[in-house]
């Protein structure tokens, strides 16, 4: 049995899939990857014995700057990503008996599988990326943000705007494989049966009609990697650091700044993650530290607590360590979900983004940092499950026999 999985993004995106495919492989399956070319990507890979198939541009170079393209950059982007995809894809799944996606940029990846006759999944990793009345569409830059309210027509319009960005390109390349056209990509690309990959604590599906959700639990890996020595040192020479790290993001220019120095006058210390905007520190002081890629299964349960930008993955590593969070999200994709999912358990605090005053920082580190906040954190990382790639490989295995 072999099975393709494809995705294109940074490592919140990537990674998933790495879990999934490792845990197919120990079903016996074999499992090739369309992502992006990034070296980290094909080293990771490589070292676990995944064939990576590259696709698109690399995604660090897209990221390269705090500001976005332009929407008529991000459209020419889009198109182009379609054509690469059914450039690449055939022949990426010969040979394969099913196709997991994962994200709605992922324009072709279903009709290559219909055009193959294999069985085709779509992963979401966060329910606000799946249509329901329970929540609004997430910003999708580039494309103009609708006046309505209410949910049903903002998902309506979300779904024109999905289809007047690809709706021609992909109609195109089905007529050139005999397929029939479609007329709602979105929810072509999505199906009616879509299986969400978070976790149903953090993240929880919220029954809606005409979707059959399959939640499994966030996809990720143990990770035994010990701490740099280094490290090591700065954590036990004192209290708890508080952490600041965007990922793959780039922030503002001050906001990781602007928290340092908040956090510092509060009298904690402070842990900077460099992250893709090779974030650093420039002062000397004893009581900062700044870190490249290093294991945060292991560091997030060392910290006092953990300032990020809303990422899936760090969202519910650091749940899972039971350490509260402050979270600063970029108006982009699921950061301001996460945002809101951190608040409405009341295990952090979510600023409204990037541009958040001193006085706002301020507050939020004492909230976060409150006894009641910690214990609340705590309570609820005994709670998320840690085997939801493990379930979606054996469901995979099971509907592929």
């Amino acid at each position: 049995m072999r099975v393709l999985l494809s995705t294109y993004g940074t490592r919140g995106d990537v990674e998933p899939l790495v879990a999934l495919a490792v845990r197919l492989r120990e079903l016996g399956v074999r499992v090739r990857m369309c992502a992006p070319p990034d070296d980290e990507f094909a080293e990771r890979l490589a070292g676990l014995g995944v064939e990576l198939v590259p696709v698109g541009p690399p995604v660090r170079a897209l990221m390269r700057g705090t500001t976005l393209p332009s929407a008529a950059d991000l459209a020419r982007y889009r198109t182009e990503m379609v054509g690469t995809q059914f450039d690449a894809f055939p022949a990426a799944a010969a040979g394969c008996d099913g196709l997991v996606a994962a994200g709605l940029a992922q324009i072709a990846a279903r009709s290559v599988a219909e055009a193959a006759g294999i069985r085709y999944v779509y992963a979401s990793y966060a329910a606000v990326h799946l249509p329901s009345p329970h929540h609004a569409p997430p910003p999708r830059p580039g494309w103009p943000a609708p006046e309505a309210n209410d949910n049903r027509t903002l998902w309506e319009a979300d779904a024109q705007h999905v289809d007047a960005q690809f709706g021609e390109t992909l109609n195109s390349h089905r007529a050139s494989l005999r397929l029939p056209p479609v007329d709602n990509v979105r929810d072509h690309v999505l199906t009616d049966r879509p299986w969400l990959a978070a976790d149903p604590v953090l993240g929880p599906w919220r029954e809606t009609p005409g979707l059959d959700v399959t939640q499994t639990g966030a996809w990720g890996l143990p990770d035994e990697r010990p701490l740099p020595a280094d490290l090591e040192a700065f954590l036990d020479a004192g209290a708890p650091p508080v952490y600041v790290g965007f990922g793959s993001m780039r922030p503002s220019e001050d906001i990781a700044d602007r928290a340092v120095e908040v956090i510092l006058a509060q009298g904690h210390r402070v842990l900077v993650s460099r992250g893709w905007a090779d974030l650093d520190l420039v002062d000397g002081r004893d009581d900062c530290f700044a870190v490249g890629e290093v294991n945060h299964q292991r560091l997030f349960g060392r910290m006092a607590a953990v300032v990020h930008h809303g990422g899936a993955g760090t969202t519910v590593t650091a749940a899972r360590a039971g350490v509260p969070q402050v979270v600063v999200p970029l108006q982009l994709s699921d950061n301001p979900y996460w945002a809101g999912r951190v608040a409405d358990l009341d295990i952090g605090v979510a600023l409204d983004g990037p541009t958040a005053t001193g006085e706002l920082l301020e507050l939020a580190f004492k909230t976060a940092l409150a006894p009641g906040t910690r214990a609340r954190a705590r309570a609820l990382g005994s709670r998320i499950r840690t085997d939801g790639a493990a379930v979606a490989a054996r469901l995979l295995c099971d509907a592929l026999r």
